[in-house]
């Protein structure tokens, strides 16, 4: 079967479409012929050698923590799933990915797939669409009524989180460029920040219940936003490399989120998909061959918002 891997860390140059054994499931694993993959900047990290800390691969390796396709294959003890059986999952980071024809995931990852939506653009779900829902309600448990800000809401997270907070009932705050904030809108933000002309510490007027920071901004900036966030409130932070501050004399909290793999919740994603009370939205589509551009364009800054589908044989 077709793969992309890489050998080495490094650039995107390292990365390489070339001929691998298919893999066999083991027990509790199941074979998924692959649908779709999707791109994450977690991927670019782990290949270009920044996470070998926190999340070691084994070389060479294959990348793509989000899947969408048909089970093809059990291992032993899985009665859940059954061969044809179309799913979705997110990936074990650590582990091989789905930047390729098959793949083998642990069965209780995964999820039956939306039956609403393309089963390639359902890779566009997963990781993105599980962060959303744990930095808002694992750990700031926002609620009906509640303010928040969500800060770099034009980028995939952002858009699941404004639609999940816009359906739980809160005042959503979003900042985005001008390229994104008809998108912003759409997906039902009541207010949008336009963050290349605007500092958004001084223009919100009310303070906040919860910030969810999706931007790499700098610390003295993730630290402004502190100020924008009612005693007693949360910032919760996605950019692990840079640890979210807190303010103890007003007790807000801040939160560092590492998305963690969760079937169940990704089975309420694909209920609301289904029910159209989510919207997938995918920016491009492209084969897996040009895996090591959709690289490229990552590290050059030149993807555009949203998420980018990969597609093996396309």
């Amino acid at each position: 079967m077709k793969a992309v891997r890489f050998h080495e860390y490094g650039d995107p140059t390292v990365l390489r479409y070339e001929d691998v054994e298919q893999p066999v499931p083991g027990a509790g694993q199941v074979r998924v012929r692959v649908a779709a993959t999707s791109f994450s900047p977690v991927d670019g990290n782990i290949r270009a050698g920044f996470m070998q800390g926190p999340m070691p691969v084994t070389l060479p390796h294959t990348p793509g923590i989000d899947v969408a396709g048909t089970v093809d294959a059990l291992g032993d003890g899985v009665d859940r799933l059954h061969v044809g059986d179309r799913v979705v999952g997110f990936l074990p980071m650590t582990e091989t990915g789905a930047s390729a024809e098959y793949v083998i995931a642990p069965a209780d990852v995964l999820t039956p797939a939306p039956a609403h939506i393309p089963l390639t653009d359902a890779a566009a779900l997963p990781s993105v669409g599980l962060t959303a829902w744990q930095a808002l309600f694992d750990h700031a448990k926002l609620t009906t009524g509640q303010r928040v800000l969500v800060n770099g809401a034009g980028g995939a997270v952002g858009a699941y989180a404004v639609q999940l907070a816009h359906r739980a009932g809160a005042h959503v705050i979003a900042t985005a460029s001008p390229r994104s904030s008809a998108a912003v809108t759409s997906a039902g933000a009541d207010e949008v920040v336009d963050h290349t002309t605007t500092d958004v510490t001084t223009t919100v007027a009310e303070p906040v219940d919860v910030v969810l920071n999706l931007a790499p901004v700098e610390p003295a900036q993730l630290a402004a936003l502190l100020t924008l966030i009612r005693p007693g409130g949360v910032l919760v932070n996605t950019t692990v490399w840079m640890p979210a501050p807190s303010d103890d004399e007003r007790d807000v909290r801040g939160i560092d989120l590492f998305v963690r793999s969760d079937a169940e919740q990704l089975a309420r994603l694909v209920t609301l998909v289904d029910a159209d009370e989510l919207r997938v939205d995918v920016a491009r589509r492209v084969p897996l061959a040009e895996l090591p551009a959709v690289h490229a364009d990552a590290a050059a800054g030149a993807l555009p918002n949203g998420k980018v589908v990969v597609v093996p044989g396309a």
